[in-house]
């Protein structure tokens, strides 16, 4: 018989938690989950999970999806936040708001709505330091004034 030492070490995999919603599944609620999860099939509510989420191709969501990583190629309608990236994959459409460091489009997939990724972090740290740039707009409107009393 197997010990309490003698994990089998062939399958990596076999640390990470899986978790599997499949085709035909639907559900409503808030669900949370560890490590990876793959959706199939419909789901209207909450999505945490700090791991990975793959929607499948017959997949269709409604609500709220926070993760670590979203992997899509299936129907999302709702507001995502990803700490790691996103990835949208043909044939995807996801509607809604995207929060994420890293996205990725692939084509023929379609994304509708905004995405933020970190910009005013950079706005506000590039502004450092423009104390000698000139406002061109300024520069032209006193152009233009002394052509005029010429």
């Amino acid at each position: 018989m197997w010990g309490p030492n003698d994990k089998k070490k062939d399958n990596p995999g076999d640390d990470e938690n899986f978790t599997f919603l499949g085709k035909g599944v639907d559900f409503k609620g808030i669900v949370n989950f560890d490590g990876t999860v793959r959706i199939d099939g419909r789901l209207e509510g909450e999505i945490h999970t700090s791991g990975t989420l793959i929607v499948g191709d017959h997949a269709m969501i409604k609500g709220i999806i926070s993760v670590g990583t979203l992997i899509t190629s299936g129907k999302i309608n709702g507001t995502i936040c990803a700490t790691e990236k996103v990835q949208i994959l043909k044939p995807a459409v996801l509607i809604g708001d995207v929060k994420t460091p890293a996205i990725s489009v692939e084509e023929g997939a379609h994304l509708h709505g905004m995405c933020e990724m970190g910009a005013n972090k950079w706005v506000e740290d590039k502004s450092e330091g423009l104390e000698n740039v000139h406002d061109l707009a300024t520069h032209r409107g006193k152009v233009r004034v002394q052509e005029l009393k010429s």
